[in-house]
């Protein structure tokens, strides 16, 4: 599959690349994961590869299984570390890809929390502080 080249204005690559901000939570070679702007519920992560791909058909096939290991343990980490009773893993290819880079949603769910089906309400942390509090959680769950 052909790969698509990184456009100037995609804000994963700029998170990837250190030239946009964001609380970090895990990150190697081929992949960084940090927390959503926009949470669903505090905690929300999401998982990017570092190379620029669209979407899931696009990601070369020796970062698969990679990337769905990366899934797993973020997936444990937000019960781990912040008190969840399990999570909600997802992702769009085009329709509804909010940013043209692939990425993983990890959310943390707990039961009566609100959220029905795919109407996703957000959740906004009160400052930088409680956001930068939450990866240090999961940063540690994740060591």
């Amino acid at each position: 599959m052909a790969r698509t080249p990184a456009p100037a204005d995609c804000v994963f690559c700029a998170i990837v690349a250190g030239e946009a901000e964001a609380d970090r939570v895990l990150e190697d070679d081929d992949f960084v994961a940090f927390l959503d702007q926009r949470p669903v519920f505090k905690g929300h992560v999401l998982l990017v590869p570092r190379e620029h791909v669209v979407t899931l058909p696009d990601l070369p096939a020796p970062l698969r299984d990679p990337f769905l290991a990366h899934a797993q343990r973020l997936a444990t980490a937000v019960v781990d570390a912040l008190g969840a009773q399990g999570s909600f893993v997802a992702m769009n290819n085009v329709v509804s890809q909010s940013v043209a880079h692939l990425h993983l949603h990890v959310v943390p769910r707990t039961k009566g929390d609100g959220l029905r089906g795919f109407f996703w309400p957000r959740h906004r942390y009160a400052d930088p502080a409680e956001r930068a509090a939450y990866a240090a959680r999961l940063r540690a769950a994740l060591s």
